[in-house]
């Protein structure tokens, strides 16, 4: 089966086409970095309006690239949910139209699915059951996975997500948007040890998380170092961007150690554009080859936004004979553990 997908939750549009048999076959991405960074973060009528511009564009180019014509497509993939309505909308709209000018199935995907199922299209793929870490701009979740669609919420975050908490750390130290990159750049110069930020809700039973308190932290800190500019200077300011990663990071994996201990599982995955963070990689590594256990997550290029993880994720759901309505139907809150399962 040849899938179509189509990812236009937020600010990026992903298109990708993928073969049940053949695997990935090509794929696409235009970023909306640019266009929403002089604002600091992302403005939902412009996201939507930019979505409008490229998705046809991309498609045609995608489909170019992996040989396949309309008759070679056997269904259709796009995000439906969670994410900002009105891009959203865009993509869903495109995806029920195609689907309904080319007559086969379409089905709208959950976007943290995706993202949960993307180390699924490396060469070694993890095995069911499993606990996922997803970490994004707006999710911090631990899900334990017992196969597509069978989700158990072990816990999450209850303000804000992880990804979010980096984007207002780096504007407090005027870095450019998206802030967990940047951050992490600056980290590296900085001085371990100089500031030790809190590791939230790590002293209490329970695998929730809560970001804003460390974000009070670092404002508080950035605060009593300014200088005339109103910031601290450079050295100070990487070694506030280092103690706020660390603390974010060690926090993360001490849930996740906590996390599998609890379901006595020994596979982690992680997934979501906070995945990407090489500090995170690294001690999770090896703060689980401790306790025997190992961690997958997806290629950099997948761990953000991307269509190849909306292919992959509505192509078993379409394998399985699931399919939805000629309706558009999106949405911004869409609970994980409330999917069907296959």
């Amino acid at each position: 089966m040849r899938i179509l997908g189509l990812e236009t939750s937020c600010d990026e549009t992903g298109i990708a086409v993928y073969d049940s048999e053949r695997g990935l076959l090509a794929h696409a991405l235009y970023s909306q970095i640019a266009l929403h960074a002089e604002y600091g973060g992302v403005v939902p009528e412009l996201a939507s309006r930019d979505h409008v511009r490229k998705i046809l564009p991309l498609i045609n180019q995608v489909m170019e690239e992996s040989g396949s014509s309309a008759a070679d497509i056997d269904g259709i993939a796009y995000t439906s949910g969670p994410g900002l309505i009105g891009a959203l909308m865009v993509g869903a709209s495109m995806g029920r139209s195609l689907a309904y000018a080319w007559n086969v199935p379409a089905i709208g995907v959950h976007h943290m699915e995706g993202h949960l199922l993307a180390p699924m299209l490396e060469a070694n793929p993890p095995e069911f059951p499993f606990v996922a870490l997803l970490v994004s701009g707006g999710h911090t979740q631990l899900v334990k996975v017992d196969a597509i669609g069978v989700y158990e919420l072990l816990g999450e975050s209850l303000d804000d997500a992880a990804g979010e908490a980096f984007d207002k750390a780096a504007k407090m130290l005027d870095l450019d948007y998206p802030g967990g990159p940047q951050i992490a750049k600056l980290a590296d110069s900085g001085v371990e040890g100089r500031f030790v930020f809190p590791r939230p809700m790590v002293d209490r039973p329970g695998l929730d998380f809560s970001f804003s308190g460390l974000k009070t932290f670092t404002l508080t800190t950035v605060a009593a170092h300014k200088q005339e500019n109103g910031l601290p200077d450079d050295q100070t300011c990487a070694d506030i961007a280092c103690a706020f990663q660390t603390a974010v990071v060690e926090t993360l994996v001490i849930k996740c150690k906590r996390a599998l201990e609890q379901t006595g599982l020994k596979t982690l995955v992680i997934a979501g554009g906070v995945s990407a963070n090489k500090k995170l990689r690294k001690d999770l590594e090896i703060a689980l080859a401790k306790i025997n256990a190992k961690v997958f997550y997806a290629r950099h290029e997948f761990c953000t936004d991307n269509g190849a993880m909306i292919a992959y994720a509505g192509c078993q759901r379409l394998l399985a004979g699931q399919n939805e309505t000629l309706a558009v139907n999106v949405k911004a809150r869409w609970p994980l553990d409330s999917l069907h399962p296959l």
